[in-house]
């Protein structure tokens, strides 16, 4: 067929004249003379099964049940009676990073050529630039380096040249290093529960991480980075909720009834007394900014960019820290003013755990 980009994409057969035409460069081999299916023809069947057009389908087997009696399935020659259907989806969002481009194009074009226009117009590929490793990253993982590779910004994986590294390895050594962490300090609580924060750590700092770049930057994973409670990472704005809660626990109040009945707890005079002047312009930016998750997240929808969610989080976690240390709310005299106070709080509280929610990054009760 003719590769994507090079004008009207066809199937053709191997004889149909009009394949003699194209240049070599223009051609893509999706089966060759000797009938081996290419890694693209393989992709395209693939694809037209997804959504329920090949005319064939997988056997399953049982692979897994879950203790709430789910059972997970997967493929195999012959397969067992009883199984879901699978296929027949009808949207598509491939996560392939953008090495990949050429062969997902292809297969987009290869479906429209098929007449699967409907199907080829709902095919998303979700593209991004590599994963690598900080050098840093990757002699904490127990790879040998040298010195040349020891200077370079990051350490490209490759699975051909035996250079990966297993998401199961990952997560232990994030898991190790967050236990460390929690463990010098928190003594005090039982091993069960310093495993169950340092869990939550893990699992935040690494999808926030993941996340936090957009998808045309390489992304250089490393250990301390994404750890760390200062800066644009995962444990930062936990610990921004952790803090926020901890003001309503110190105060034997409730967050989530607080900022339910946010409206009828504030009038707007009082509202109107503490947001103004100049010195109400660090409150108004918190509010603002605040407002803007349901907009900030349809943003990151419609452009399939979530380093925008990450990076209002980010953005929220700050001001509110700064906010929190500029305004002890507990022993604040005015009434009014602790009132009002508390709703901020309350309100980047709930947005911040909304938006982390969306990301998959757990809260813990404590840090």
């Amino acid at each position: 067929m003719r590769r994507a980009g090079t004008g009207r994409s066809e199937l053709q057969d191997g004889k149909n004249r009009e394949n003699t035409e194209l240049s070599e460069i223009d051609q893509k081999v999706i089966v060759r003379s000797s009938g081996t299916v290419g890694y693209v023809g393989k992709d395209i069947a693939y694809h037209m099964w997804k959504f329920g057009v090949l005319g064939r389908d997988f056997g399953y087997r049982r692979f897994y049940r879950y203790p709430n009696g789910h059972d997970c399935w997967i493929s195999s020659t012959q397969g067992e009676a009883g199984h879901p259907r699978f296929g027949e989806v009808r949207e598509i969002y491939n996560v392939i990073d953008a090495r990949q481009s050429e062969a997902q194009n292809t297969v987009v074009e290869a479906l429209r050529s098929l007449g699967y226009t409907e199907q080829a117009d709902h095919f998303t590929h979700f593209s991004y630039e590599m994963v690598a490793l900080t050098p840093r990253c990757a002699a904490e993982l127990g790879y040998e380096l040298s010195e040349e590779d020891k200077t370079r910004p990051f350490i490209e994986v490759s699975g051909r040249k035996g250079f990966g590294v297993k998401a199961d390895d990952l997560m232990d050594a994030l898991l190790t290093s967050a236990k460390k962490e929690v463990d010098a300090r928190h003594p005090e609580w039982s091993e069960a529960e310093r495993a169950t924060i340092a869990t939550q750590i893990a699992v935040g700092a690494v999808r926030y991480f993941m996340l936090k770049f957009t998808k045309s930057s390489v992304i250089a994973f490393d250990f301390n980075d994404a750890l760390s409670f200062e800066g644009e990472t995962g444990p930062y704005a936990q610990y921004a909720v952790v803090r926020a809660s901890n003001i309503f626990r110190k105060g034997g109040l409730d967050a989530e009834s607080f900022a339910r009945e946010l409206p009828s707890n504030i009038s707007p005079a009082v509202f109107s007394r503490f947001l103004s002047g100049e010195e109400a312009n660090e409150l108004w930016q918190l509010w603002l900014t605040a407002a803007k998750t349901s907009a900030i997240v349809d943003q990151a929808i419609a452009t399939t960019e979530p380093a925008y969610v990450a990076k209002h989080v980010f953005q929220l976690a700050q001001l509110f820290n700064t906010f929190y240390h500029r305004h002890p709310i507990l022993s604040e005299a005015d009434a009014s003013r602790k009132q009002f106070l508390l709703a901020m709080v309350a309100v980047v509280r709930r947005e911040l755990i909304r938006l982390l929610s969306i990301m998959g990054i757990p809260i813990p009760p404590v840090m």
